[in-house]
């Protein structure tokens, strides 16, 4: 989630459910938006909830950490952990600034809940870093309470969370938590009570596998490329496991944002500082792999442009690290539109909500909000970002629209068949063509195949018609 986001999302949904809520933020911007019912950043639902909750009265905005000291029991810090400069790890300075601005107000005893991605022994430190800040005779507890939420899902995943998970040292600290959290229980969604420690740890390792996941598959992309296998097959025979599942096993150009990448790599130093390294080495793979997927989208669009991108002109579709954002925070479409442009490309970028990102975080790309005047005369179309509007695509209208109908499904979810049949030369990692250019992918189509049984019929088989 971008920071701005999770604070104002837990904010609202909570002041929803019926808290009385006080939103803090050191952005006058942002404050004075939010105070008018105006969200700073795309984030589907959340005008909704942003309105009933002001309306409601049981929702303010302030700049001030003193009136927040005054205002709440429960404090909830929501602020960006983002990767240090120069380092794999965490930078808690923004946390640290919450707990210094917040702990010498506190009128009297609280409970701070920190919902930040965080390394494991955080909740500890700030015990610590809190004791010395409040006044004689205030006590503040910390504890942890990890978000789970998607960006696109935000108000979903808050007002309907998959599981609440609180790490908390006092039972009068859970117990806080249950009240706050007390619609949710009603519903039914599982609530873990643990040790802060673990609570820290379920979000940073809940990441990492997702991460892996990701990458595992996009390894296997690279392996079908080599082999002539087609990863699309793989990935569905893989999903059928109940203990694997389809989800996450989408080949592509690879994860970003804001909190995968920096979290895989804020574990990783976390562990090595823990003494642990050696037990998380595999995800500087993952991290690898997933880089690596952009120089191989990047190099498949040399080779279909005959070996040199220089003055061709590309199409990138997405500019966001996923859809339903404006977030393009580390955001591989855009990663990749960059590198085009570095090797001489003319490469215009369109995505539905994170123009204006896009164009403050690369100015050298020209970046549209009208998605036919992008593709005008386009030699390359790559389609980067899983926006629902891109599998809407009319190929055959498209096809007018461009110079020369060439396809880089870089998200290996758009209906190849049919592209192809407009006059599109189609390409994915980890998908082969057949020679005429048809897709190898037909899930419907009858077979004949043969079924050993070697326990009972070694030199026999059995053919299906």
């Amino acid at each position: 989630m971008p920071d701005a986001a999770l604070g104002a999302v837990h904010a609202a949904c909570m002041a929803d459910i019926g808290h009385d809520v006080l939103g803090v933020d050191v952005d006058i911007e942002k404050i004075t938006a939010l105070t008018e019912g105006r969200t700073p950043f795309y984030e589907p639902g959340l005008d909704d909830v942003l309105t009933r909750a002001l309306a409601s009265g049981r929702l303010r905005f302030t700049t001030s950490l003193r009136e927040a000291a005054a205002h709440g029991e429960v404090h909830f810090i929501c602020v960006g952990t983002p990767q240090q400069p120069g380092s794999q790890a965490a930078d808690l300075r923004y946390v640290d600034a919450v707990v210094d601005g917040l702990a010498p107000h506190l009128p009297a005893s609280c409970l701070v809940v920190g919902k930040s991605t965080v390394p494991v022994g955080t909740t500890a430190r700030l015990t610590s870093r809190i004791a010395d800040l409040v006044r004689a005779g205030v006590r503040a507890e910390v504890a942890w309470n990890p978000e789970f939420l998607r960006e696109g899902f935000a108000v979903e995943d808050t007002l309907h969370p998959d599981r609440l998970v609180v790490g908390a040292t006092s039972r009068e600290a859970d117990e806080t938590l249950r009240r706050v959290y007390a619609p949710m229980l009603a519903a039914g969604v599982p609530y873990i009570s643990t040790d802060p420690n673990t609570a820290e740890l379920v979000k940073v390792a809940a990441n990492s596998f997702l991460a892996t996941k990701i990458s595992f598959i996009n390894a296997m992309a690279e392996v079908c490329d080599a082999a002539g296998a087609d990863v699309a097959t793989l990935a569905d025979a893989l999903g059928h496991d109940s203990r694997i599942g389809r989800r996450f096993l989408n080949a592509g150009v690879g994860f970003g944002g804001g909190c995968l990448p920096k979290d895989i790599r804020a574990f990783t130093a976390r562990a090595q500082e823990l003494g642990v390294g050696a037990a998380v080495a595999f995800l500087d793979q993952v991290d690898a792999i997933n880089q690596r997927q952009r120089a191989r989208t990047v190099a498949l669009a040399r080779q279909m442009a005959g070996g040199d991108l220089t003055g061709r002109r590309v199409t990138v579709l997405g500019a966001t690290f996923k859809p339903n954002s404006d977030d393009v925070r580390d955001s591989p479409a855009l990663a990749v539109a960059a590198a085009l442009h570095r090797e001489g490309a003319d490469v215009s970028v369109h995505d539905p909500e994170g123009t204006a990102n896009a164009r403050l975080a690369h100015p050298e790309l020209r970046c549209s909000s009208d998605l036919l005047a992008a593709c005008q005369g386009a030699e390359l179309v790559l389609h980067l970002t899983e926006w629902s509007q891109y599998r809407e695509l009319d190929p055959v209208k498209l096809a007018r629209v461009v110079r020369v109908p060439m396809l880089i499904d870089g998200r290996n979810g758009l209906a190849h068949t049919e592209w192809q049949a407009a006059g599109w030369t189609v390409k994915a990692l980890g998908r082969p063509t057949l020679p005429d250019g048809t897709d190898t992918h037909h899930p419907h189509e009858p077979l004949r195949a043969t079924i050993t049984h070697p326990a009972t019929e070694p030199d026999r088989a059995t053919t299906l018609a």
